[in-house]
């Protein structure tokens, strides 16, 4: 979709130079009897590289939109965090510069309701690495993981699951985790 620099936004991905890039900064300058002009920071979504670039008002900008995906966040290791597809379970990493203040709010632990096409037993399920508590009701069982997930799918993939969704941790949750603990 072309729009025009003065569209521009914090956050909007571009293709400038034959690459895409998210524009990090936006500010729209208007010098006196000049012509307006937009000046932007971007950064390079594959080489986390920064430039700024000056637009004129009138100048097109490709926007891109990229598809989004409901990932799973695993763990941490050496400053890289690693995300699952729950959907295709495919696994990505990302650094820390580029999640920013969002790795204060990543939990590990998480709960997953996994719907099944067979009967599975709790012990079954309590198998699987990282599992803490299993709740199960017919098909679905409410699993409570710690850490990496990819131990548990690994085991239970084979019994045929149905659906897999995600349950953000309510704050009571994280408050009796965070006391249990102590």
């Amino acid at each position: 979709m072309v729009i025009t620099a003065t569209d521009l936004r914090v956050g909007n991905i571009v293709e400038y130079q034959n690459a895409l890039w998210r524009v990090m900064q936006v500010v729209h300058v208007t010098p006196g009897n000049w012509r307006g002009m937009v000046q932007t920071k971007l950064r390079n979504l594959k080489s986390g590289t920064q430039t700024e670039h000056r637009f004129r008002s009138e100048d097109n900008v490709e926007r891109v939109t990229l598809q989004q995906h409901e990932m799973e966040y695993l763990y941490e290791s050496d400053g890289r965090y690693t995300f699952m597809n729950t959907e295709t379970y495919d696994q990505i990493e990302l650094d820390r510069e580029l999640l920013g203040e969002a790795i204060n709010y990543l939990i590990p632990n998480h709960r997953i309701e996994i719907e099944f096409s067979q009967p599975v037993t709790t012990e079954t399920v309590m198998a699987a690495p990282g599992t803490r508590d299993v709740l199960m009701d017919g098909r679905t069982a409410l699993i409570t993981v710690e850490g990496s997930a990819a131990g548990l799918f690994r085991l239970l993939g084979p019994m045929g699951i149905e659906r897999v969704r995600t349950h953000e941790a309510d704050l009571e949750d994280i408050f009796l985790s965070h006391y249990q603990e102590s």
